[in-house]
Formats: C-alpha cells, structure tokens, sequence
C-alpha cells in the first residue's frame, strides 16, 4: 500500500511540473504574441502617420504653388485697379482744364464766381486759383468780372479788371438764408442764387455773351487733393499765390498808431468750450499788455461761424463800428495789413494775413479738418519772397498746461 503511492509521487510531481512548464510556455507565448501584435500595430500607425504627413507635405506644396501663381494675379488685379482709379483722377483734372479753356476762349466777358462759400477757401484757394488760370489760359484781366460779398475788390486785382458787390443786390440777412438753402459750405454746382446773382452782375455791367467760371470747377479739381489722390505738387501745379495789397476801406487815423489785430470765431476746428474761451481770454488779455489790440468783431450773422464774445476795453479796441456789410471784408483787410502782428482762428482772412506780410498766429483746438489747409498756408508762407511768418497755434498743447492758465492780476505775460 505504502509502497504504491510512494511510487506514485514522482510521477505526479512529474505532471504538475509539465503542466507548470506547459502554462508558462504559453504565458511567454501569449505574451509574445501581444507584444508582436503591438509591434505590427505600431508599425501600421506609423505607416500611416507617414502617409498623411506625405499627403499633408503635398497638399501644402500645391497650396504653396497655387498661392505662387495667385500673387502676381492678385497684384496685376491690385494694379489695375490702381490704374483704374488713377485713370478716373485723371480724366476729372482734364475734364476741369478743358471746360475752363472752353469758357475763357474768345474775347467775350468771363464772370468768376459769384463767390458763396466760406471766406477761407476764397483767399487760400479759389484767388491763387484764378491766378493761375490767368496765366496758364493768358486770360486778359480787363475781360474778368469777379463777383463777391464784403468790399474785396482788392482781392482779385491782377485776375479781375471789374468787381460786382453781391450786397449791391441783396441784403446780407437774405442772402444768409438762401445760402443757407444750398445746404453745403462749397458750391459743387451753381445754384438759383448763383443764376440770379451772375444775370444781375451782368445786367449791371452791360456783359453781353458773358460766360461764367463757377467755384464749382475749382472745388472739382481741388476735391483730389483734399482726399488725399493727389500730393501737394497738385495745388502747386494749379495755382499762383501772390501778396495782397492793402484796400483804403477806412481813414488810419481811427486806428492806433500800433497795434495787433485779432479775429477769433467759434469754428469746427475751434469749438466754443470753457477752456477754448479761458485760453483766448488769457492770450488777448497778455497780448494786450504789449500793445494795442482791435478785435475784428462784424457782429454779422451770415454763416455758422460766430464771433466770440471777448468784451472790449483799455487797450481791446473793437472795429465793429468801422464796417457796414458792404465793406467788413475790406476793412478787416486793410486793419490786418497794417498791423504789428495778427493772431486768429485757423480760416476766413487768417489764411490771408501772411500774404499781406504780417506774421500769424492761427489758433485751432482740433485739427481734424485742417491738414490739408495747414500744409498750403505754410508752405506758401515759406515760399512767397516777403510773406509774413505762418505759425499754428494748438490750442489743447496750451489748455493741457493747466486750467491755472485763466488769467489773474498776478499771471505772468507772454515774453516780450
């Protein structure tokens, strides 16, 4: 019995230990198994990993070579398009110049105007304007009425041999509300008051087949330049500016002797603020503690641009007194010419004073609308032999100093 199991023993161990064996053979073999089904996966991942970077590498070489090709496309469309606007510039600057040869060709009359827009645009553009239009077209002045408002004969001297007075036929508060019906501050087209305005010079000048060089044709061609198509070369190129004479508008003797003369209206470019009024006020107070200051006040309300109220006394003159609506262009005119210095708001006759050989100071507080203006007024103060000196003046430069700037018996003046 004993010696039965005792022989069955190693034969049991034998088995348990084969089939031990036998489990880890196939443990080893599932575990190889797996491991070269991973491998196989990995291999296929990478496989395919490269393929798509290989579809990826020629997808972005086509994109690539269709962005090549497109770019010089694009720029020949960019070009033409250049070329295309560049060609309608063009054709505007031909059509302007050949309609005014039609008008100023022949030995009739030619009527410049009537001038209805904002004094600025007048004296800085449309009089250099019709100066080069003398002499590019040799247009005779002796054929050339001009028709204006204020008394500004002296203005159009050497372009124009007659001047029509447009308050010779309207009063200023009338003509204030029909400008007002053209509902723009430049004439781009004649209007029923520029018709009637130009049969009435014509009828009181005895023009007969009288043509007629409106603003219109100046603002047109002007119009690429102030929208930046064309460079300053352009404004060279279609106008002559010249210095101005002094009118006899008033005896000097209702003047003083020495003084600084000062128009300061409420404007875009110089809003009616508190701080806009404490600067003027401190500016005029110290200028007046140099010399004499006459205020060129109209009190005449034909446009939006309104007179600041700055009270006259002392040494504040104002020249309300010396002009009637026929004569306070002329008679500012002639106050500006005569005096020691000029300082006033960016546009109207402050575009003019250096042309009559007085230094300006324009005043402004914001710039948004004055590039262009700035860059013509002091280019042609730089470049006209005995203009006056041209210097802008930011009003917000000063203001940001501090509101302590208002004046006050003990405030500091301006140097001497």
């Amino acid at each position: 019995m004993n010696t039965g199991m005792s022989a069955a023993g190693p034969l049991v161990a034998a088995r348990n230990l084969s089939l031990k064996q036998l489990r880890r053979a196939r443990g080893r073999f599932r575990h190889d198994w797996k491991r070269l089904i991973e491998g196989a996966k990995d291999l296929l991942h990478l496989f395919g990993r490269q393929q798509e970077a290989a579809k990826n590498a020629g997808i972005n070489a086509g994109r690539t070579a269709i962005k090549a090709a497109r770019r010089p496309l694009r720029e020949l469309g960019g070009r033409r398009h250049d070329v295309v606007d560049q060609w309608g510039w063009n054709r505007t600057e031909w059509a302007v110049e050949r309609e005014i040869g039609e008008i100023v060709h022949g030995d009739h009359p030619v009527i410049v105007g009537p001038w209805l827009a904002e004094v600025g645009y007048e004296v800085l553009y449309w009089i250099p304007f019709l100066q080069w239009v003398r002499v590019a077209y040799q247009l005779d002045p002796s054929r050339v009425v001009a028709i204006s408002r204020g008394g500004v004969a002296s203005w159009y001297e050497g372009v124009a041999g007659r001047y029509a007075e447009i308050w010779d036929h309207v009063d200023p508060n009338a003509f204030a509300a029909r400008n007002a019906e053209r509902a723009e501050l430049k004439q781009s087209s004649p209007s029923p008051l520029d018709r009637e305005l130009v049969q009435q010079a014509s009828e009181a000048n005895s023009l007969r087949g009288a043509r007629v060089l409106h603003p219109s044709l100046m603002f047109r061609l002007f119009k690429l330049f102030w929208s930046g198509h064309r460079a300053m070369g352009f404004v060279d190129a279609h106008t002559r500016f010249a210095l101005q004479r002094a009118p006899d508008a008033v005896t000097r003797d209702r003047l003083p002797a020495e003084y600084a003369a000062v128009k300061v209206y409420a404007a875009r470019s110089m809003r009616d603020t508190a701080d806009t009024r404490r600067q003027l006020r401190y500016l005029l107070d110290s200028l007046a503690e140099r010399t004499p200051v006459v205020l060129l006040d109209t009190g005449l309300a034909i446009d939006d641009h309104a007179d600041y109220d700055l009270a006259s006394g002392g040494r504040i003159l104002s020249a309300r007194d010396l002009m009637t609506p026929k004569t306070n262009l002329a008679v500012q005119t002639q106050i500006v010419a005569h005096a020691k210095t000029y300082m006033g708001t960016c546009g109207s006759i402050t575009w003019l004073a250096p042309r009559l050989g007085v230094n300006t100071s324009a005043l402004f507080a914001d710039d948004e609308f004055l590039h262009n203006h700035l860059a013509v007024a002091l280019r042609t103060s730089a470049r006209l032999a005995g203009a006056g000196r041209f210097s802008p003046v930011d009003l917000r430069g000063l203001i940001g100093v501090g509101s302590h700037l208002s004046r006050t018996p003990d405030s500091p003046v301006l140097d001497k």
